[in-house]
Protein backbone atom coordinates (compact mmCIF):
# COMPACT_ATOMS: atom_id res chain seq x y z
CA UNK A 1 0.00 0.00 0.00
CA UNK A 2 1.07 3.38 -1.29
CA UNK A 3 2.09 5.76 1.50
CA UNK A 4 0.72 9.53 0.84
CA UNK A 5 3.68 12.08 0.59
CA UNK A 6 5.08 14.02 3.13
CA UNK A 7 4.86 17.66 2.80
CA UNK A 8 6.80 19.90 5.20
CA UNK A 9 5.10 22.37 7.24
CA UNK A 10 6.86 25.06 6.32
CA UNK A 11 6.29 27.23 3.54
CA UNK A 12 8.59 29.75 1.57
CA UNK A 13 8.01 33.08 2.67
CA UNK A 14 5.19 34.99 0.10
CA UNK A 15 6.67 37.89 -1.85
CA UNK A 16 5.67 41.20 -1.34
CA UNK A 17 2.88 42.49 -3.00
CA UNK A 18 3.21 44.77 -6.03
CA UNK A 19 0.94 47.69 -5.10
CA UNK A 20 1.28 48.63 -8.97
CA UNK A 21 0.82 45.59 -10.20
CA UNK A 22 -1.73 43.87 -7.38
CA UNK A 23 -4.10 45.81 -8.55
CA UNK A 24 -3.93 48.37 -11.47
CA UNK A 25 -7.35 49.33 -11.83
CA UNK A 26 -7.20 50.60 -8.20
CA UNK A 27 -4.33 52.11 -8.35
CA UNK A 28 -5.00 54.16 -12.01
CA UNK A 29 -8.15 55.65 -9.96
CA UNK A 30 -6.82 57.84 -7.84
CA UNK A 31 -3.93 59.15 -10.33
CA UNK A 32 -6.97 60.81 -12.45
CA UNK A 33 -8.46 62.11 -9.50
CA UNK A 34 -5.70 63.93 -8.12
CA UNK A 35 -4.74 65.23 -11.88
CA UNK A 36 -8.76 66.54 -11.97
CA UNK A 37 -8.40 67.95 -8.75
CA UNK A 38 -5.80 70.09 -10.25
CA UNK A 39 -7.11 71.15 -13.50
CA UNK A 40 -10.54 72.17 -11.02
CA UNK A 41 -7.78 74.34 -8.95
CA UNK A 42 -6.14 75.87 -11.69
CA UNK A 43 -10.07 76.94 -13.21
CA UNK A 44 -11.43 78.39 -10.30
CA UNK A 45 -7.92 80.15 -9.38
CA UNK A 46 -7.08 81.53 -12.57
CA UNK A 47 -7.50 84.87 -12.10
CA UNK A 48 -5.41 85.07 -9.10
CA UNK A 49 -2.79 82.87 -10.42
CA UNK A 50 -2.55 85.57 -13.29
CA UNK A 51 -2.84 88.65 -11.16
CA UNK A 52 0.15 87.08 -9.07
CA UNK A 53 1.98 86.44 -12.23
CA UNK A 54 1.89 89.99 -13.48
CA UNK A 55 3.04 90.96 -10.01
CA UNK A 56 5.56 89.00 -9.89
CA UNK A 57 7.07 90.15 -13.58
CA UNK A 58 6.40 93.83 -12.36
CA UNK A 59 8.48 93.15 -9.08
CA UNK A 60 11.35 91.63 -11.20
CA UNK A 61 11.29 94.22 -13.55
CA UNK A 62 11.38 97.10 -11.28
CA UNK A 63 14.11 95.44 -9.16
CA UNK A 64 16.35 95.32 -12.34
CA UNK A 65 15.63 99.01 -13.48
CA UNK A 66 16.43 100.49 -9.56
CA UNK A 67 19.40 98.26 -10.01
CA UNK A 68 20.76 100.22 -12.50
CA UNK A 69 19.69 103.47 -11.45
CA UNK A 70 23.11 105.38 -9.57
CA UNK A 71 21.84 106.57 -5.68
CA UNK A 72 22.22 109.90 -5.26
CA UNK A 73 24.93 111.50 -3.75
CA UNK A 74 24.70 113.87 -1.40
CA UNK A 75 25.57 117.34 -1.83
CA UNK A 76 28.69 118.87 0.23
CA UNK A 77 28.81 121.54 1.95
CA UNK A 78 30.71 123.48 -0.26
CA UNK A 79 28.58 122.50 -3.01
CA UNK A 80 25.80 124.04 -1.21
CA UNK A 81 27.05 127.43 -0.98
CA UNK A 82 28.82 127.76 -3.99
CA UNK A 83 25.01 126.36 -5.73
CA UNK A 84 23.49 129.45 -3.42
CA UNK A 85 25.86 132.05 -4.52
CA UNK A 86 25.22 131.21 -8.33
CA UNK A 87 21.72 131.39 -7.44
CA UNK A 88 22.03 135.20 -5.98
CA UNK A 89 24.61 135.84 -9.11
CA UNK A 90 21.65 134.90 -11.54
CA UNK A 91 18.76 136.39 -9.62
CA UNK A 92 20.66 139.09 -6.87
CA UNK A 93 18.30 139.68 -3.86
CA UNK A 94 17.02 143.47 -3.50
CA UNK A 95 19.06 145.78 -0.83
CA UNK A 96 17.51 146.79 2.24
CA UNK A 97 17.07 150.02 0.97
CA UNK A 98 14.76 148.95 -1.66
CA UNK A 99 12.78 147.08 0.09
CA UNK A 100 12.60 150.08 3.07
CA UNK A 101 11.47 152.36 -0.05
CA UNK A 102 9.17 150.53 -2.00
CA UNK A 103 7.18 149.77 1.66
CA UNK A 104 7.04 153.29 2.24
CA UNK A 105 6.59 154.66 -1.05
CA UNK A 106 2.68 153.77 -1.17
CA UNK A 107 2.54 156.55 1.90
CA UNK A 108 4.60 159.66 0.74
CA UNK A 109 2.86 162.40 -0.73
CA UNK A 110 4.24 165.44 -2.69
CA UNK A 111 2.68 168.92 -0.57
CA UNK A 112 2.47 172.05 -2.63
CA UNK A 113 1.82 175.55 -0.54
CA UNK A 114 -0.05 178.09 -3.04
CA UNK A 115 -0.29 181.33 -2.75
CA UNK A 116 -1.64 184.43 -4.61
CA UNK A 117 1.08 186.08 -6.93
CA UNK A 118 2.53 189.35 -4.85
CA UNK A 119 0.97 187.75 -1.53
CA UNK A 120 3.57 187.20 1.21
CA UNK A 121 0.75 185.48 3.35
CA UNK A 122 0.58 188.45 5.81
CA UNK A 123 -1.98 189.51 7.42
CA UNK A 124 -1.37 192.92 5.64
CA UNK A 125 -1.85 191.29 2.04
CA UNK A 126 -5.69 190.55 2.78
CA UNK A 127 -5.91 194.05 3.47
CA UNK A 128 -4.01 195.16 -0.10
CA UNK A 129 -6.56 192.71 -1.98
CA UNK A 130 -9.43 194.65 -0.94
CA UNK A 131 -7.63 197.55 -1.58
CA UNK A 132 -6.13 197.03 -5.04
CA UNK A 133 -7.23 193.49 -6.35
CA UNK A 134 -5.59 193.83 -9.37
CA UNK A 135 -2.14 194.09 -7.51
CA UNK A 136 -2.71 190.07 -7.17
CA UNK A 137 -3.08 187.05 -9.73
CA UNK A 138 -3.40 183.71 -9.82
CA UNK A 139 -2.15 181.42 -7.50
CA UNK A 140 1.60 180.48 -7.56
CA UNK A 141 3.47 177.82 -5.53
CA UNK A 142 5.14 179.31 -2.30
CA UNK A 143 6.91 175.83 -1.78
CA UNK A 144 7.43 172.28 -2.42
CA UNK A 145 7.21 169.81 0.55
CA UNK A 146 6.99 166.19 1.74
CA UNK A 147 4.68 164.58 4.00
CA UNK A 148 3.59 160.91 4.99
CA UNK A 149 0.26 159.30 5.33
CA UNK A 150 -0.56 158.24 8.93
CA UNK A 151 -4.42 157.42 8.72
CA UNK A 152 -5.67 155.80 5.49
CA UNK A 153 -9.06 158.24 5.80
CA UNK A 154 -6.54 160.74 4.46
CA UNK A 155 -4.78 161.85 7.72
CA UNK A 156 -0.76 163.11 6.52
CA UNK A 157 1.94 164.40 9.09
CA UNK A 158 4.45 167.11 7.78
CA UNK A 159 6.54 169.97 8.82
CA UNK A 160 4.46 173.56 9.61
CA UNK A 161 7.09 175.42 7.77
CA UNK A 162 5.96 173.95 4.58
CA UNK A 163 2.33 175.19 4.82
CA UNK A 164 2.24 177.67 7.21
CA UNK A 165 0.75 180.86 5.41
CA UNK A 166 -0.51 179.14 1.94
CA UNK A 167 -3.96 180.16 0.68
CA UNK A 168 -4.13 176.91 -0.50
CA UNK A 169 -2.74 173.25 0.12
CA UNK A 170 -2.05 170.72 -2.62
CA UNK A 171 -1.16 167.11 -2.41
CA UNK A 172 -0.15 164.39 -4.83
CA UNK A 173 -0.47 161.11 -3.93
CA UNK A 174 1.83 158.29 -4.89
CA UNK A 175 -1.00 157.14 -7.65
CA UNK A 176 -1.12 160.91 -9.09
CA UNK A 177 -4.24 161.69 -7.47
CA UNK A 178 -4.27 165.12 -6.22
CA UNK A 179 -6.12 166.70 -3.90
CA UNK A 180 -6.77 169.87 -1.28
CA UNK A 181 -5.80 169.21 1.81
CA UNK A 182 -6.93 171.36 5.05
CA UNK A 183 -4.48 171.85 8.31
CA UNK A 184 -6.45 170.52 11.33
CA UNK A 185 -3.99 170.71 13.75
CA UNK A 186 -0.46 172.18 14.35
CA UNK A 187 2.27 171.22 17.30
CA UNK A 188 4.35 174.83 16.84
CA UNK A 189 7.16 173.67 18.97
CA UNK A 190 8.04 170.69 16.70
CA UNK A 191 7.56 172.34 13.58
CA UNK A 192 4.73 169.66 12.69
CA UNK A 193 1.43 170.09 11.00
CA UNK A 194 -1.68 167.63 10.53
CA UNK A 195 -3.29 167.80 7.08
CA UNK A 196 -6.68 166.01 5.63
CA UNK A 197 -7.34 165.37 2.16
CA UNK A 198 -10.57 165.72 1.16
CA UNK A 199 -10.06 163.85 -1.90
CA UNK A 200 -7.87 160.29 -1.09
CA UNK A 201 -7.12 156.69 -3.53
CA UNK A 202 -9.51 154.10 -2.87
CA UNK A 203 -6.67 151.74 -1.66
CA UNK A 204 -4.52 154.86 -0.11
CA UNK A 205 -2.24 153.16 2.12
CA UNK A 206 -1.00 154.33 5.62
CA UNK A 207 2.65 153.82 6.88
CA UNK A 208 3.96 151.91 10.01
CA UNK A 209 5.25 154.07 12.61
CA UNK A 210 7.34 152.25 14.77
CA UNK A 211 8.94 154.02 18.44
CA UNK A 212 12.31 155.56 18.86
CA UNK A 213 13.00 154.31 22.19
CA UNK A 214 15.12 151.22 20.43
CA UNK A 215 16.76 153.03 18.12
CA UNK A 216 20.28 153.46 18.19
CA UNK A 217 22.97 155.79 16.80
CA UNK A 218 24.48 153.70 14.16
CA UNK A 219 21.23 152.27 12.82
CA UNK A 220 20.73 152.97 9.02
CA UNK A 221 18.10 154.83 7.92
CA UNK A 222 16.66 156.40 4.82
CA UNK A 223 14.93 160.03 3.82
CA UNK A 224 12.28 160.13 1.37
CA UNK A 225 10.76 163.04 -0.33
CA UNK A 226 11.21 165.93 -2.85
CA UNK A 227 14.67 167.81 -2.52
CA UNK A 228 13.89 170.80 -4.82
CA UNK A 229 10.84 169.00 -6.14
CA UNK A 230 12.44 166.15 -7.96
CA UNK A 231 11.14 163.03 -6.78
CA UNK A 232 9.75 160.88 -4.93
CA UNK A 233 14.05 160.72 -4.16
CA UNK A 234 15.72 158.33 -1.36
CA UNK A 235 19.11 158.83 0.20
CA UNK A 236 20.45 156.65 2.71
CA UNK A 237 22.65 157.01 5.52
CA UNK A 238 23.05 156.17 9.91
CA UNK A 239 21.51 157.65 12.75
CA UNK A 240 24.24 160.28 13.70
CA UNK A 241 23.22 161.21 17.22
CA UNK A 242 19.81 161.56 19.19
CA UNK A 243 18.76 164.15 21.70
CA UNK A 244 19.57 166.55 19.58
CA UNK A 245 19.41 170.52 19.49
CA UNK A 246 18.95 173.27 16.73
CA UNK A 247 18.19 176.83 16.11
CA UNK A 248 16.64 178.14 13.15
CA UNK A 249 18.90 180.57 11.18
CA UNK A 250 16.55 183.85 12.03
CA UNK A 251 16.99 182.38 16.03
CA UNK A 252 13.96 182.30 15.84
CA UNK A 253 12.90 178.81 16.98
CA UNK A 254 14.79 176.31 19.04
CA UNK A 255 13.77 172.50 18.21
CA UNK A 256 14.65 169.57 21.11
CA UNK A 257 15.10 165.83 21.48
CA UNK A 258 15.72 165.50 17.45
CA UNK A 259 17.24 162.65 15.67
CA UNK A 260 20.55 163.92 13.81
CA UNK A 261 21.11 161.67 10.71
CA UNK A 262 23.57 162.02 7.39
CA UNK A 263 21.32 160.89 4.57
CA UNK A 264 21.30 163.27 2.50
CA UNK A 265 17.79 166.25 2.78
CA UNK A 266 17.88 169.34 1.17
CA UNK A 267 14.65 171.88 0.83
CA UNK A 268 11.56 169.66 -0.43
CA UNK A 269 12.46 166.65 1.74
CA UNK A 270 11.24 169.10 4.94
CA UNK A 271 7.91 167.04 6.24
CA UNK A 272 8.88 163.74 4.98
CA UNK A 273 9.83 160.28 6.80
CA UNK A 274 12.90 158.89 7.73
CA UNK A 275 12.46 155.62 7.51
CA UNK A 276 13.69 152.63 9.03
CA UNK A 277 15.45 149.05 6.80
CA UNK A 278 11.80 147.61 8.12
CA UNK A 279 10.13 150.78 6.10
CA UNK A 280 9.20 151.97 9.63
CA UNK A 281 8.63 155.73 10.47
CA UNK A 282 10.63 157.05 13.05
CA UNK A 283 10.66 160.73 12.47
CA UNK A 284 9.28 163.90 10.53
CA UNK A 285 12.55 165.50 8.78
CA UNK A 286 12.40 168.99 9.55
CA UNK A 287 15.54 171.13 9.27
CA UNK A 288 19.28 170.55 7.75
CA UNK A 289 22.30 172.69 9.32
CA UNK A 290 24.60 174.42 7.16
CA UNK A 291 26.97 176.84 9.16
CA UNK A 292 27.42 178.95 5.62
CA UNK A 293 24.02 179.43 6.24
CA UNK A 294 23.00 177.74 2.69
CA UNK A 295 19.92 175.76 2.34
CA UNK A 296 21.82 173.30 1.04
CA UNK A 297 23.00 169.35 2.93
CA UNK A 298 26.50 169.40 4.19
CA UNK A 299 25.68 165.93 6.08
CA UNK A 300 23.58 166.87 8.85
CA UNK A 301 19.87 166.84 9.09
CA UNK A 302 17.08 166.61 12.05
CA UNK A 303 14.27 164.83 12.88
CA UNK A 304 11.47 165.47 14.76
CA UNK A 305 10.73 162.23 16.50
CA UNK A 306 7.46 160.07 15.64
CA UNK A 307 6.44 160.10 18.88
CA UNK A 308 5.72 163.65 18.73
CA UNK A 309 4.82 163.43 15.42
CA UNK A 310 2.32 161.37 16.70
CA UNK A 311 1.03 163.25 20.12
CA UNK A 312 0.28 165.96 17.12
CA UNK A 313 -2.42 163.82 15.80
CA UNK A 314 -4.02 162.83 19.27
CA UNK A 315 -2.59 159.33 18.96
CA UNK A 316 -1.41 157.00 21.77
CA UNK A 317 1.67 156.98 22.68
CA UNK A 318 3.65 153.78 21.67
Amino acid sequence: MKKAPLYSRSRAPARAADPSAAAPEAAAVPAAARTGRFKAALVRHERRLWAAAVLLLLAAGLALTTSHVPRAVPMTIEQIDAAIRQSIDDKPLPSPVTRAYETVLPSVVRIVGLMTEGDDGSDEDEDSKKADPKKFHGPVERGVGTGVVIIDNGTILTSLHVVNGAKRIKVTFMDGTESDAVVINTQPQNDLAVLRAKTIPDDLEAATMRSTADLSTGDQVMAVGFPFGIGPSASSGIVSGLKREFRSPEGQQTLTNLIQFDAAANPGNSGGPLVTMDGEVVGIVTAILNPSRQRTFIGIGFAVPIENAASAVGMPPF
